[in-house]
């Protein structure tokens, strides 16, 4: 479990036989856990040369080398080939306060943002970074979504918000991927403090959503992210839970939903509910019930989990009723036992109920006067996306009308932009590589092919990225990466790898979950990140090993 069988094991699977002078930090976790980096040695892995055929271990080389108050529904609807961005009229004053920050994001921050943009209000996003989950909130970190309307067949969490937040920039909201870290409600204008930037704004909508609940069992700690998970969706594909037991604790449509979907990968998966009955809609019930590669034990709880220094091995269990302890072998234990509210940048200043949920009265208004809510952050009882929606577009109309009450509204006109061939701007897309699209020239690349190529051939800092299809985080800190990328201009070379399609590449690698990040320099293994950071970090790491590069030439000159 060193740095040295880290890199023996990436260098063996890229065709080389070992990586000197490697170091590993273990930089904190994904988002709120920790992380442990797995290796070991690697002498029977067979890697792939680049010119087609295997190569053994030890072999080198390649073998080919974004209104007056009036009902929202009345608006003139924007032309469809044209996207807006928020423009204030000249004739207005610019106070520098906003008309509304919205903090967090998610169906409810996203939806939020959407109405108040389309009031000409130019709200100010917080979507979030590390505190109380990804950006797009829990939805990021599930798979299907069948009952959003809309979407006959069906839209994954990642997928619907991607959808949301880029209506919300189309239509001129403003959105920073930043955590807001300190919130004073006792001043007019209200004070917002970002991990980046101070604002102030005469309402605040609050759509910052729940987290996912921990067991608190021992060794919890010891084994968060080498077997203990509390998303299925990103860690579920990672080489240490292929073809291997898993079990899943909780009985309700989270629970249910990460069972069947850990099917995928896993060779049978455990539910273990600590009721009689199970939580979950009839619906999914029936699948799980059905499913053959799901068992479900009842009124069964956690009592800790088994292992050796490098990974989780099992679980003791205990049966509720009779008091019965049993082990139960299993190699991953992913958590569904429902969330608790994110309210602490306004406990003391709002009021809350007993479980830390934000109380709410007609038209979103919570207990301080031009501060709303929206989402979980107060629904103790439906908690579903659409219901998240709904309160998101109630909480913008209930700001509009609250602004044009108090005469504090400044609109912005819609700045119209034309758009080439009639679509939008698109995201950045990096396809996957072969011997004849690779370009060494290029910054960014994608694909095992890539990786082997540039990891024998680079003279620049080389980041490799490991995603997961349905990892909502990945999704949040490709941008992040691909920014800092373009800063560096030629001195970074970025590789993203896919470890459900390059599954050997990603088990060499010692890849736990995702994302991680591992940083290269002249085929050394620097250090590894996992989770999402904030870019001041990868920056850090960058520049690091462009300084030790600086050295020998001072040296020598």
């Amino acid at each position: 479990n060193t740095a040295a069988d880290v890199g023996a094991g990436v260098a063996a699977c890229l065709g080389l036989a070992t990586i000197a002078g490697t170091a590993v930090r273990a930089a904190g976790g994904r988002v709120g856990g920790s992380v442990a980096v797995r290796g070991g040695p690697m002498a029977d892995v067979l890697s792939r040369g680049v010119g087609g055929g295997l190569m053994r271990e030890g072999q080198r080389g390649l073998a080919g080398g974004k209104s007056c108050f009036r009902p929202f529904a009345h608006r003139r609807p924007h032309p469809r080939h044209r996207h807006a961005q928020a423009k204030k009229s000249k004739n207005d004053d610019d106070d520098g306060v906003e008309n509304v920050v919205i903090v967090g994001s998610g169906p409810a921050g996203y939806t939020a943002a959407i109405y108040a943009a389309r009031a000409n209000l130019r709200p100010l996003v917080f979507e979030g970074f590390r505190k109380g989950g990804s950006p797009g909130g829990q939805l990021m970190t599930t798979t299907e979504v069948e009952n959003f309307p809309g979407f006959p067949e069906g839209i994954t969490g990642p997928d619907l918000m991607d959808r949301m937040k880029a209506q919300a920039e189309r239509w001129g909201a403003n959105l920073v991927t930043e955590d807001v870290e300190n919130v004073d409600l006792s001043k007019r204008p209200f004070e917002i403090r970002s991990t980046d930037r101070q604002v102030f704004a005469n309402s605040i909508i609050l759509a910052t959503g729940a987290t996912a609940k921990r067991l608190g069992i021992p060794r919890e700690e010891e084994f968060w992210s080498r077997g203990i998970s509390s998303c299925a969706i990103c860690d579920g594909a990672s080489p240490i839970f292929k073809n291997q037991e898993v079990a899943v604790v909780g009985g309700g449509d989270t629970a249910t939903e990460e069972a069947i979907y850990l099917t995928k990968y896993a060779s049978h998966v455990h539910l273990i509910v600590r009721t009689n009955q199970m939580r979950a809609s009839k619906a999914m019930q029936e699948r799980t019930l059905n499913h053959d590669s799901i068992t479900v034990h009842y009124a069964t709880e956690v009592v800790d989990a088994i292992g050796d220094a490098e990974m989780m091995k099992g679980l003791k269990l205990k049966n509720v009723e009779t008091g019965e302890e049993s082990e139960l072998k299993v190699r991953g234990l992913f958590y569904g036992i429902g969330h608790h509210p994110n309210s602490e940048i306004v406990k003391g200043q709002v009021d809350l109920d007993a479980e830390g949920y934000v109380k709410v009265g007609q038209s979103a208004q919570t207990s301080v006067e031009g501060v709303f809510a929206a989402g979980d952050l107060f629904d103790t009882e439906w908690r579903q996306a659409i219901t998240a929606a709904g309160s998101g577009c109630q909480a913008a109309i209930a700001v509009e009308r609250y602004l044009v009450e108090k005469d504090l509204i400044k609109e912005y006109a819609q700045e119209e932009a034309i758009v080439v061939d009639g679509e939008e701007a698109k995201k950045e897309v990096i396809k996957t590589e072969d011997e004849e699209t690779f370009d060494v020239t290029k910054a960014k690349h994608k694909g095992q092919y890539a990786l082997r190529k540039l990891y024998h051939e680079s003279d620049r800092v080389l980041a490799v990225l490991y995603t997961s299809p349905t990892c909502g985080p990945c999704r949040s800190l490709k941008p992040i990466l691909g920014k800092l990328v373009d800063e560096f201009e030629s001195d970074v070379h970025y590789v993203e790898i896919d470890i459900v399609k390059d599954a050997d590449i990603a088990e060499a690698a010692g890849v736990t979950g995702t994302p991680t990040v591992q940083f290269f320099k002249d085929k050394s293994l620097m250090e590894v990140v996992a989770g999402v950071k904030m870019k001041k970090d990868y920056r850090e790491i960058i520049n690091k090993a462009l300084e030790k590069e600086k050295v020998p030439e001072k040296e020598n000159a």
